[in-house]
């Protein structure tokens, strides 16, 4: 054999390898199951994470898990898990757990780099929904273990009655974030508000759940949440000044640990960034502005960080360092729409 055959055969070989190595790349998005829906969390604290998901898969296709990835902590001081709801070919649904901490790998997932999945809110499967073929239903949806008496939405000085309001709501949403626009009333303008669902457990016994404004609210705790078919206007009356009571104790306790805090703290934010990976922007004087008495606390959006949107129509996230009466330096990451609370 010649040295020119020699040399188109070595050619022909590495151009056959070359194509073998574009398929194999261009297929990496073809894995065996296309996802519906992700939630972060434990069985009694979870939040819906496919949109943050989604981006974190348009630029990794393997990355370690955890708080930092998302943005929040659902439950803090336990560990958590990734749920991804994904169907496969045959249209079934299974449920993929990644352990805090553990990395995720998005080659077995159909469109995983194109984010051609899911969208927040789409899939509806409970937490501890194990397979089935409802993709697109409400799975055991109204089947949750509290019957709803009454609702109520304000502070202990003052709230509102917005059971109604939450039975409409419920009707149409599988879960919603929680405000003053939702319930179109702001029953105590500038101060950080809670929505309060009294209601009955299966064995009678009485449970109120609170949901700070911002929050999500997810139905799937509460027995026919979409249907309407909650407890009597009388039933829950009872409840209304329940509200006060609870309040006023805790405020109590909190304003003492509060005092005796600030008085011995001091927060220094050093920097803090807002915008996405690629595109951030200076808003440490924004947040030295809003740290009052040693403390801070405030919602991650763009009219609180300073007025800016460095990236219209993305998620963005603050990160942010500090230290606590001249410790050593922190950082913490908050995606937009969730709170920051320091120290």
């Amino acid at each position: 054999m010649n040295l020119h055959s020699t040399s188109r055969n070595i050619c022909l070989i590495l151009f056959f390898l070359l194509g073998l190595s574009s398929v194999a790349f261009a297929q990496r998005d073809d894995g065996a199951y296309q996802i519906l829906q992700a939630r972060y969390g434990t069985a009694e604290s979870n939040v819906d994470v496919t949109q943050t998901l989604k981006d974190l898969a348009r630029s990794d296709v393997t990355f370690r898990m955890g708080n930092h990835s998302f943005g929040i902590d659902p439950h803090p001081n336990r560990i958590k898990t990734l749920r991804i709801y994904a169907r496969d070919q045959r249209g079934e649904v299974r449920v993929f757990e990644y352990r805090e901490g553990s990395v995720v790998d998005g080659n077995m997932f159909r469109g995983w780099r194109g984010g051609n999945w899911g969208r927040e809110g789409d899939y509806h499967g409970r937490w501890d929904h194990r397979g089935g073929t409802d993709y697109g239903r409400n799975y055991a949806s109204d089947d949750g273990e509290y019957l709803i008496l009454n609702a109520r939405y304000g502070t202990a000085e003052s709230h509102v009655d917005v059971t109604d309001r939450l039975r409409e709501l419920a009707r149409s949403d599988r879960q919603f974030r929680m405000g003053n626009r939702t319930f179109g009333i702001d029953p105590h303008p500038n101060r950080i508000k809670l929505l309060k669902i009294y209601t009955r457990g299966s064995r009678g016994e009485m449970r109120t759940f609170e949901y700070r404004e911002g929050s999500v609210v997810d139905g799937s705790l509460f027995k026919g949440w979409s249907r309407g078919n909650w407890g009597s206007r009388h039933e829950g009356a009872r409840w209304n000044d329940d509200f006060s009571m609870q309040d006023e104790r805790r405020e109590n306790r909190t304003s003492k640990r509060n005092s005796d805090r600030q008085a011995n703290t001091q927060l220094t934010i050093i920097s803090a960034q807002y915008g996405t990976e690629s595109y951030r922007v200076d808003v440490t004087a924004a947040l030295r502005m809003l740290t009052r008495d040693g403390r801070l606390e405030m919602r991650v959006e763009n009219d609180t960080v300073g007025r800016v949107d460095p990236a219209p129509g993305i998620v963005k996230t603050l990160w942010l360092t500090y230290s606590v009466n001249g410790g050593r330096s922190q950082s913490v990451r908050v995606q937009e729409r969730y709170w920051l609370r320091l120290p």
